[in-house]
């Protein structure tokens, strides 16, 4: 039972090994889809600004109005603009964006392809001479790839404003004071690396989108099982990918 468990994991890692690489090989070769790639990035990218930007705004006033009581209590009040900025920026933002862009945007695309699998469009468009992977899989992986990274920029930006408001409800904080701690604090050494992973998380929960909904069968039950998948292991390959990548920035900046 458990060899038969540790098979399949196995053979469906292998399977999405090499779904990314047919990507590598299919999505830099002429005919390149740029009217796909733009509509997608207009479904992917700006249909989830809205949703990305109230969590992030409602995250940043949670978090401030939270922590805010456990450094009054040591005399550190002064410090909450330091500590919500660094939380936020560096890990709260990128993986709370990237698990709404993995039930919105996987889910999506897995039942979108799922429902194409199912009724042999998919299959059709092989027929008519066209390169359904280039058409329907690279430019959703590519859009992914480069407007979660997008939106985890503005989800600081509206998180951190969130933050200003926490810090105004029990107290009094100016707009100057606010910003100039949040920049004083905030190095590239918290920026950047949590915005290149993100390139990372938004690769993963385009292809295992892709992946699922592309290889979806057994009708429209297929379809449900593959949108439900994809948003299992693109959250799941979130944490793992996010937990790699404090490793490695933890050594870096050891040497």
């Amino acid at each position: 039972m458990k060899q038969g468990v540790l098979m399949r994991f196995l053979n469906e890692t292998g399977d999405i090994t090499r779904f990314a690489g047919r990507f590598f090989k299919e999505a830099f070769k002429p005919r390149y889809e740029i009217g796909e790639f733009l509509r997608q990035c207009f479904f992917i990218g700006y249909k989830s600004l809205p949703l990305v930007a109230i969590t992030a705004f409602i995250m940043g006033l949670v978090i401030t109005i939270q922590s805010r009581p456990t450094l009054v209590e040591f005399g550190a009040e002064a410090w909450l603009p330091k500590m919500v900025s660094v939380s936020l920026v560096r890990e709260i933002a990128p993986v709370i964006t990237a698990l709404i862009c993995a039930g919105k945007i996987g889910s999506g695309i897995g039942a979108e392809l799922g429902s194409m699998k199912v009724t042999e469009q998919i299959d059709a468009m092989e027929v008519s001479g066209t390169n359904p992977f280039k058409y329907l899989v690279a430019t959703r992986i590519m859009t992914a790839t480069l407007t979660i990274p997008i939106l985890v920029v503005l989800a600081d930006a509206v998180s951190l404003y969130g933050g200003y408001l926490g810090a105004n409800i029990r107290g009094v904080v100016s707009w100057d004071l606010y910003w100039n701690q949040v920049f004083d604090t905030l190095a590239f050494s918290d920026v950047i690396p949590s915005i290149l992973k993100t390139f990372f998380f938004g690769f993963a929960i385009g292809t295992i989108g892709c992946y699922k909904g592309y290889n979806s069968n057994k009708g429209t039950e297929g379809v449900g099982r593959s949108a439900n998948s994809a948003v299992v292991i693109s959250s799941l390959l979130v944490f793992i990918l996010d937990l790699l990548a404090v490793q490695i920035i933890d050594l870096l900046n050891l040497t």
